[in-house]
């Protein structure tokens, strides 16, 4: 099946050729067509399956007949839990609607930056993506009003309520329409979740999609068990021998984030660290370095990870193991994408050990651990 078999406008098909999109991922084919159908839409997908343009694509198809509204009353809202995730996400819209024959404003805010040039910035705003703390900051100074929003997306709306958002996401709710279309994404259906579709979607279309066995199957998974205090040495190690050109390292902690990527610094190894006690300017400074090949290494901790989305990221490596095996899941997933293949290394502690056996058994594969004293560590 292609994008033109979805019910998409020659526009947005000549949008997808030009960015190489080629064929539609499984929640793209499922979702277009029920959002352009006016559906309400519960997603469960990971990240990395394609679930961002299954719901940009139909509202920026539906933008193209929907009438003007008064100013600063956008039409669409889309609630995200991180900085990171906000600006990929208004990207998307921002190259996808690059070429319709109406154009459409899209635009991202969020926390860490200052609040006027973003009040400034809605002047004509119709589509927003937004995290819920700023858009109440916004909404307090009537920079923006809910009262037209037609379409309200909530993306990774797991992520949201792990992180507190509850209480600001019911307030938000409270100052919609009532009659408007909702759009649930999320890579797990917790409790918590399964409230929020319930009081806030109607008869919607259920899409699950199963990304996890594929991305497993395309990543190369290697294990080193080292001492805790060796794993600086190895990891350098690995990257200078193994001549690691693009590698994203997941630690914990700030702390342990800030640390890795300042020993690897001193030792030759070009990296940053990015976390949310980072600036909002370092954030996006570290990124598009990264993107860009301009700086081989990346130390995140799991939060910012959320915005990181790179078609052919050949390495991932756990400096330390996260404590859910879905978390462990999510980040090897972010290599092996795109039917490309990848490698995914995890320095395992010994107290780490017994962790990492339930972490395999939950994903149904078998790691074999490499015994990291094997390598002659000196000088790394």
């Amino acid at each position: 099946m292609s994008f033109s078999n979805l019910g998409l406008s020659d526009a947005l098909i000549n949008a997808l050729r030009e960015q190489k999109y080629e064929q539609p991922y499984p929640i793209q084919k499922e979702a277009i067509p029920a959002i352009l159908d006016g559906k309400d839409i519960l997603g469960i997908a990971q990240t990395g399956s394609g679930k961002t343009a299954s719901y940009v694509l139909p509202i920026l198809q539906q933008f193209q007949t929907l009438g003007s509204s008064k100013n600063r009353h956008i039409k669409s809202l889309i609630l995200v839990p991180t900085r990171e995730l906000a600006v990929q996400v208004n990207e998307v819209f921002k190259v996808l609607g690059n070429s319709l024959p109406n154009k459409i404003k899209s635009l991202a805010v969020y926390g860490g930056v200052s609040i006027n040039p973003q009040m400034i910035e809605l002047q004509g705003t119709e589509i927003l993506v937004a995290t819920p703390g700023r858009l109440l900051e916004l909404i307090s100074t009537n920079a923006v009003s809910l009262s037209a929003v037609k379409i309200l997306v909530l993306d990774e709306a797991d992520k949201m309520l792990n992180l507190g958002f509850a209480e600001e996401m019911a307030k938000l709710f409270s100052l919609l329409p009532k009659k408007r279309q909702n759009l649930l994404f999320s890579a797990t259906l917790s409790d918590d979740l399964n409230l929020i579709n319930k009081s806030l979607l109607r008869n919607p279309v259920v899409v699950k999609v199963e990304e996890e066995i594929k991305n497993l199957d395309l990543t190369k998974q290697f294990a080193y068990l080292i001492s805790e205090e060796k794993k600086g040495p190895l990891l350098r190690y690995i990257i200078k021998e193994q001549k690691i050109k693009q590698v994203l390292i997941f630690c914990s902690s700030v702390h342990r984030a800030d640390a890795v990527a300042l020993k690897l610094n001193q030792n030759g190894i070009d990296a940053f660290a990015i976390h949310s006690k980072k600036s909002q300017e370092g954030r996006t400074e570290a990124l598009n370095f990264f993107k860009a090949g301009k700086v081989k290494v990346l130390v995140a901790t799991d939060l910012m990870a959320r915005g990181i989305d790179i078609k052919f990221l050949p390495h991932v490596i756990n400096y330390e193991l996260p404590r859910s095996p879905k978390d462990y899941v999510h980040r090897i997933g972010r290599t092996g994408r795109a039917e490309a293949s990848g490698e995914a290394i995890s320095l395992i502690s010994p107290t780490e050990e017994h962790h990492f056996k339930v972490i395999q058994k939950k994903m149904k594969k078998h790691v074999t651990l490499i015994d990291g004293n094997m390598f002659n560590l000196k000088g790394y």
